[in-house]
């Protein structure tokens, strides 16, 4: 009893630690290649270095951090071929989700995506990046899961947190000034139940910008 009861708080740290360093590179707070040390980890979220350590771990097992034997961690600056990969992952992952939800997609959701979508305006607005990847993120997480498909969004999610810190530099290159045109036609596609359509809009959405970065 006594084990348990020092490991669960450890056990706690570690995934706390985890979820939120995760949620910040997924979100593009973090940038391609910044350097980060375990300590540093522990000392920002209030925990040991055993906690921090295990975080970092799960992530660099996602891909999302590498670590050195020195416990330096750092996100990746990934090649164009690695984007190129990953863009094409999700240009086979999210039209197939967003397939698998047009049946569910009933009204409730598509005013859903219509306010994500509205927000993503704001965002863009004030020049928010972080806030923009947050809600882009949202609205097709928002429609993903109506597929009833856990383990294909679980991997769309991992290549979300692969690409999060190159989706921040990639926001500066792309100068938005109003929501992405394809978030509209999908919310076309569902309302019209048009399949085809609702994939190929997903596909040139997923996939356009990480292109041109590549380019």
């Amino acid at each position: 009893m006594l084990i348990q009861s020092r490991s669960e708080p450890t056990t706690a740290s570690h995934d706390r630690v985890y979820r939120s360093l995760r949620t910040k590179i997924m979100h593009g707070e973090v940038l391609p290649g910044q350097a980060m040390t375990l300590r540093g980890i522990g000392k920002e979220y209030g925990v040991s270095m055993t906690p921090a350590r295990e975080a970092a771990r799960r992530l660099v097992a996602e891909g999302a951090l590498s670590l050195s034997s020195s416990g330096r961690v750092s996100t990746p600056e990934l090649s164009n071929e690695r984007i190129e990969e990953l863009a094409a992952l999700r240009a086979l992952i999210e039209p197939e989700l967003s397939s698998r939800a047009l049946p569910r997609a009933h009204m409730a959701l598509i005013e859903r995506l219509e306010t994500i979508n509205g927000a993503i305006g704001t965002v863009i607005a004030r020049g928010d990046s972080v806030g923009y990847i947050r809600t882009n993120l949202e609205f097709h997480r928002t429609l993903y899961l109506r597929a009833q498909a856990p383990a294909m969004l679980a991997t769309a999610e991992t290549i979300w947190l692969q690409l999060g810190p190159t989706m921040r530099a990639l926001y500066g290159k792309l100068k938005r000034t109003e929501p992405p045109v394809h978030h509209r036609l999908i919310i076309a596609a569902l309302k019209a139940g048009d399949e085809p359509g609702l994939r190929l809009a997903v596909r040139t959405d997923v996939t356009a910008g990480l292109k041109m970065l590549a380019g």
